[in-house]
């Protein structure tokens, strides 16, 4: 009894931090902003598996329609700790929005949890029942057990239509509000709120559907030093809201307007330009563009090849060009090796002495060189393994053989630390790239 008086008391005071000052998107400034809660579920959230990403999406969407996020939480996936969490949320805005839960195992308690909560009984929906059935292969009857849960929705409410999975989301409609659940997995969260979320929300609450918005990525400069310099030289009309985001060196910033209009979209065209004139070389793309995918699509245009040779960076660099459209016909090969020593027989460079004699910055570059050999690659890049003074050396090699060298910071083993070396490295690769379309 003391250990569970203990852990709520824990709890408690976790969610009260949730809700302070600052907590979430910033208002909206208007009368007319409708309040909600986040309750983000996952065991892994808390052992510090994952991040939480659910927030800074929803925020970062939801804010320009005129929706105010008055804090954010992650609990257990335990049916008491998400019941708790409901009521300290319902009891700070009339809207909670639930992510995770909803899968097929035996701790998705999401929907459970809210249907004891809210007093509204499931049932299996006809047409769920039907869809999953083909989904599978199978007549409705023969649907394993786990699978027949995902089709069961709130008998007080409705459901959001997911494309990407199995698991649609919850609506579970309330006298002063609504409880809605969404998949946790990004890759279907995310369509869902586009898609389904937003107009509901606009129905049930009357908050604005997407109206014109301008996104500029930068990489290179800081959060606040991209927002002094565009207060400095850019006056923002008042009708623009505006937000940012910055994760592993790289920084977003998003202006919308209420409406999407032809007029919109020239007022957001000239405040492009004029951002672009003042950090134009900062900014590596004016959509939703990964920094990835314009790497590889300056390779592309250019009708050129990449290799990588990887020590200190242990193949992050490789893994993030993997991911981005277009990868397989622009990266020709990636080798990865522990030692300079190991990646030298992996390249098959005869000399064996070469990494011994040369110095830090020569073998690296002599590492590029082979890489593009053995690829038969214009471009290449080589990162040579990580020093004590926590930086690598970093050899770029240039379709007409020109190799160039830098010292590239690599301090700290984690996540964050790698990425932030990707992104500097890949700007770096870009800027090189773009100098020599100008340069001809």
């Amino acid at each position: 009894m003391r250990e569970r008086m203990v852990r709520r008391r824990l709890l408690w005071f976790l969610l009260a931090l949730a809700v302070l000052p600052g907590a979430g998107a910033a208002a909206t400034g208007t009368a007319e902003a409708v309040r909600y809660m986040i309750v983000v579920t996952g065991g892994e959230l808390l052992s510090g598996g994952y991040a939480d990403g659910h927030t800074h999406f929803l925020t970062r969407t939801l804010y320009p329609l005129g929706l105010h996020c008055v804090g954010s939480m992650c609990v257990d996936d335990k049916r008491d700790d998400l019941k708790e969490a409901l009521r300290f949320a319902m009891g700070k805005a009339p809207l909670v929005i639930v992510t995770g839960g909803l899968g097929p195992t035996d701790n998705d308690v999401t929907r459970e949890a809210i249907s004891e909560f809210t007093g509204i009984s499931l049932a299996e929906h006809p047409d769920l029942v039907q869809r999953m059935a083909r989904r599978f292969g199978v007549a409705p009857e023969q649907l394993r057990a786990n699978l027949r849960r995902q089709v069961r929705t709130p008998a007080g409410g409705s459901y959001l239509d997911n494309a990407g999975g199995t698991a649609v989301g919850l609506v579970f409609e309330l006298t002063r509000g609504a409880i809605v659940a969404l998949p946790g997995p990004p890759g279907e969260l995310q369509p869902m709120v586009r898609d389904e979320l937003i107009p509901y929300l606009s129905r049930r609450f009357g908050t604005r559907l997407p109206g014109r918005s301008l996104t500029l990525r930068f990489v290179g400069l800081g959060q606040s030093e991209i927002d002094q310099r565009i207060k400095e030289h850019v006056t923002l009309d008042p009708d623009i809201v505006t937000g940012s985001q910055f994760q592993g060196g790289r920084v977003d910033f998003m202006f919308t307007l209420p409406d999407d209009t032809p007029r919109e979209k020239e007022r957001l065209d000239a405040l492009r330009q004029k951002i672009v004139a003042h950090l134009g070389e900062y900014i590596y793309a004016a959509d939703e563009t990964s920094l990835e995918q314009v790497v590889i699509g300056l390779l592309r245009a250019r009708g050129a090849t990449l290799a990588l040779a990887e020590v200190g960076s242990g193949g992050t660099v490789a893994a993030a060009l993997n991911g981005a459209e277009g990868a397989g016909d622009a990266v020709l090969g990636a080798y990865v090796a522990p030692t300079m020593e190991r990646l030298h027989h992996l390249l098959d460079v005869h000399d064996a002495n070469w990494a011994q004699r040369a110095s830090g910055r020569d073998a690296v570059e002599r590492l590029a060189a082979a890489a593009a050999r053995a690829a038969t690659s214009q471009w290449a890049v080589a990162v040579g393994p990580l020093q004590e003074d926590g930086f690598v050396e970093v050899a770029f090699r240039r379709p007409a053989g020109a190799i160039e060298s830098e010292r590239v910071a690599l301090r700290g083993v984690g996540e964050l630390a790698r990425s932030r070396f990707v992104t500097h490295l890949l700007d770096r690769l870009r800027r090189k790239m773009q100098q020599s379309v100008e340069s001809k």
